[in-house]
């Protein structure tokens, strides 16, 4: 069946335009993306041939996106913790891909650790895969991960199709996934070289994090002290030189620190294989806001001052970052609280998976950026790091997932009603001026506002 999506402002390349999307929902792919000239001829054509406003006169349905809504291309989130198998009770595929589909999200791609086993070995991929069954509401790609177990074995990942490589450069937080120190991460880098494929780095320097004296507190700025901008980009400086010195692709996970953009963006203009990303809890909180003893705005590395959110932005104006993206680490309510609101005990990182894009939105019209850009930091890019072409664009050949988003269709975020299996979440009591309508795979409906379909989601391989 051919569907055209009809409506006055999609995002066709970098602005908002009245087009047609003509979907094939047999083959799920973007047919055509009609605009300007084209687009008003197959109107009048329609209109000479007296068609209904529910068809086309080459027999195509027509969906007429409503007047308040935009069309744009779903969005990719590349930096997801899923948990399962093994911490299920953190988040699993239902929940995490149900809550995906509410916030616009289409495609997801889940990181290696915090489930048990590990995403390292063939076996566990395997496993992984299995357990996805009948789960999924939007698509996932997997990442395998390296440790230095499974050195001089990373091609055989590779080879089964997962997008890329996840490593720490410090304590991960679970034994099951340790660290890449010293020369394991030369080897590792190396090796991912060798075989054209893609290194992800969490990068904050062991040397500079082991140099902090212990510590217990429930006050933000005890804890930002213990992550310190020096760790970063010392960090993404050891990356850099490994990228230099093998010829890897490699990617920054989530930038905190603005003073590592600098290094970043040297890197790119010298030609280097180097991608980075940011979060919006990055962008959108700062660590003067942040109250004391409130465990789920931690995360490593940790949100920091305004003037360093102000340098972010610009970054990703610029282009020295290229997407963004949730980096949603969930756990349990007794993890996340551990300690009373101990912060050295709590759990780090952030629950917002459901609420990323249309947060991100409102942030980025405060600072006069509109939602075109927001949608290419949130779709085509985190496509391209993640190596998925079809995913994340409106062009003939793309995959048909859209979303309908509406600027006027203002949520307040109760964490307690969203889809992640663990309520706490940082964005709770925030008030946004649009939501998601709609979000489509394929051309089809998953999410129409108020309804969920059943699971179609596909698991994804590199390429997809």
């Amino acid at each position: 069946m051919r569907k055209i999506f009809r409506a006055e402002r999609t995002l066709v390349g970098s602005q908002l335009v009245p087009a047609g999307v003509e979907v094939d929902t047999e083959t799920g792919t973007i047919v055509a993306v009609r605009t300007g000239v084209e687009y008003a001829a197959a109107l009048a054509r329609d209109a000479a041939a007296q068609m209904d406003p529910g068809h086309a006169s080459t027999g195509a349905l027509v969906v007429n996106v409503p007047d308040e809504a935009i069309l744009l291309p779903a969005n990719v989130d590349c930096h997801v913790h899923v948990n399962e198998p093994g911490r299920t009770a953190w988040e699993g595929f239902a929940s995490a891909t149900e809550a995906a589909a509410y916030g616009g999200i289409a495609t997801i791609v889940d990181m290696p650790l915090n489930s048990i086993p590990p995403t390292t070995t063939t076996d566990a991929l395997a496993v992984k895969r299995a357990v996805t069954a009948g789960q999924l509401f939007v698509d996932v790609g997997l990442w395998g991960g390296a440790v230095p177990e499974n050195l001089g074995q990373l091609e055989e990942l590779w080879a089964q199709g997962v997008c890329g490589f996840k490593c720490f450069l410090v304590d991960s937080g679970v034994p099951e996934f340790p660290p890449l120190l010293g020369a394991d991460f030369g080897r590792a880098m190396a090796e991912v070289a060798s075989f054209g494929g893609l290194m992800i780095v969490h990068a904050e320097d062991p040397d500079v994090l082991g140099s902090i004296p212990p510590w217990s507190s429930r006050r933000y700025a005890d804890f930002l002290r213990s992550r310190p901008h020096e760790a970063e980009v010392r960090a993404v400086q050891t990356v850099i030189e490994q990228v230099r010195r093998h010829g890897t692709r490699a990617h920054i996970l989530h930038v905190s620190s603005a003073q590592a953009l600098e290094p970043i963006a040297q890197a790119k203009a010298e030609g280097l294989p180097l991608t980075a990303e940011t979060c919006p809890h990055y962008l959108i909180f700062d660590s003067d806001a942040v109250p004391d003893g409130a465990s789920e705005y931690k995360c490593c590395p940790p949100i920091r001052d305004p003037g360093n959110q102000r340098e972010l932005w610009q970054g990703l104006i610029a282009g020295v970052l290229d997407c963004v993206v949730s980096d949603h680490s969930p756990s349990t309510v007794e993890e996340k609280t551990k300690g009373g609101g101990d912060l050295a005990q709590a759990w780090g990182g952030v629950s917002s998976l459901q609420v990323t894009f249309p947060s991100m939105v409102d942030a980025a019209a405060e600072r006069g950026i509109g939602i075109e850009r927001v949608s290419e930091w949130m779709s085509a890019g985190p496509a391209r790091v993640a190596g998925l072409p079809g995913k994340g664009r409106l062009e003939a050949g793309a995959d048909a997932d859209l979303i309908w988003y509406e600027p006027g269709r203002a949520i307040c975020i109760d964490g307690g009603r969203l889809a992640h299996r663990n309520k706490l979440t940082a964005y709770t009591g925030r008030v946004l001026s649009g939501s998601v309508r709609r979000t489509m795979i394929g051309g089809k409906t998953i999410f129409d506002g108020f309804d969920l379909a059943e699971p179609s989601g596909q698991l994804l391989r590199r390429g997809s």
